[in-house]
């Protein structure tokens, strides 16, 4: 296996000429480095990311905790963390927590035990919080993504409760009085704030509130299915449907595609977060769509102003502005 010594002597340079190169920690003439990159690759020296991370107390490796990184949102969290960590020679270490606080848990162990050098989380409902402030205690930096509150640290995410109040107004400007919401689990602070964003709706309109319409519980695809089912077959079935996410929205469409119902013909419908290339859906889905990509970027830099240790006197809390699209499925013309 090649050394460093190896690239030295072949590039015509010192050990510490090589460092440099590698490490970015001096200038070096520009006709020097093209050597050195060239006997790095003729050699196939490899350099040993343990020892250096042992040297410079850092492993440059970002930890990312979501719940499921197969929903449209998190997806493009992920990109937004890796695209800014990976700008900053940072590698992103991700992990899926499943809506479970013990395999949650287990991935902050496993990330922390890594040594990574930050932690970026968007936590489960009924979440470890003091388990996080105990990582920020022992001097890991760690930035909230989605899911906010419940501890002191830098946060970033999207505004809820006033863009679930707007689609459900509009709801109601189109004539519907019974409105349901596919809520979900409301220990999960961005389901929480959409359903309050829902009864303030409600409540703006003089609607009194039908608890049961609104679906509480896993927010789980099969879940919602079973509880819309119910609901569609029940007398006094809800003329529009309003879904907390987009794991609640599939529920409801494939509930009603069971019972051979269709938006916006037999119920108006409309969903947060929502789906890829929406507009080819037919008809085609209102939503309410979170600048995903931005929330994972942002808060990677977030993390990034903690590691580059910026003096910071108070942690941030960002939030975001989702886009409403109103489409045909709500009752709006084409």
């Amino acid at each position: 296996m090649a050394t460093i010594v190896d690239v030295a002597r072949l590039a015509g340079v010192s050990t510490s000429t090589v460092s440099h190169v590698l490490n970015g920690t001096r200038q070096v003439r520009e006709d020097t480095r093209k050597r050195v990159e060239e006997a790095i690759h003729a050699t196939g020296y490899r350099q040993d990311s343990i020892a250096r991370a042992m040297r410079r107390s850092r492993t440059d490796s970002i930890g990312l905790v979501v719940s499921d990184v197969t929903q449209p949102a998190f997806a493009e969290m992920v990109r937004g963390v890796e695209y800014e960590a990976a700008a900053a020679g940072h590698t992103l270490l991700l992990a899926n927590s499943g809506e479970d606080p013990a395999r949650e848990l287990r991935a902050l162990h496993a990330l922390t035990d890594r040594r990574v050098d930050g932690l970026i989380i968007a936590p489960v409902g009924r979440s470890h919080r003091k388990e996080m402030a105990d990582i920020q205690q022992r001097g890991t930096p760690l930035v909230l993504m989605d899911r906010l509150g419940g501890i002191r640290a830098d946060q970033v995410g999207v505004e809820n409760a006033a863009p679930m109040r707007e689609v459900v107004l509009h709801l109601v400007e189109h004539g519907h009085r019974r409105i349901a919401l596919a809520a979900g689990d409301a220990a999960v602070s961005t389901i929480a704030e959409r359903r309050q964003g829902y009864l303030e709706a409600l409540d703006e309109a003089g609607i009194d509130v039908d608890d049961s319409l609104v679906l509480m519980g896993s927010g789980l695809a099969p879940d919602v299915r079973r509880q819309a089912t119910d609901l569609f077959e029940a007398p006094g079935r809800p003329t529009a449907v309003v879904a907390a996410s987009t794991e609640a929205a599939i529920g409801v469409l494939l509930a009603a595609s069971d019972l051979h119902l269709q938006t916006p013909r037999d119920f108006a419908f409309a969903t947060f977060d929502g789906f890829p290339n929406a507009d080819l859906f037919h008809p085609r889905i209102t939503t309410v769509t979170q600048p995903a990509y931005e929330i994972g970027s942002t808060a990677m830099q977030l993390l990034l102003g903690r590691l580059e240790g910026e003096a910071k006197p108070s942690y941030r809390s960002v939030r975001l502005a989702p886009e409403i699209t109103y489409r045909e499925s709500c009752g709006c013309p084409n």
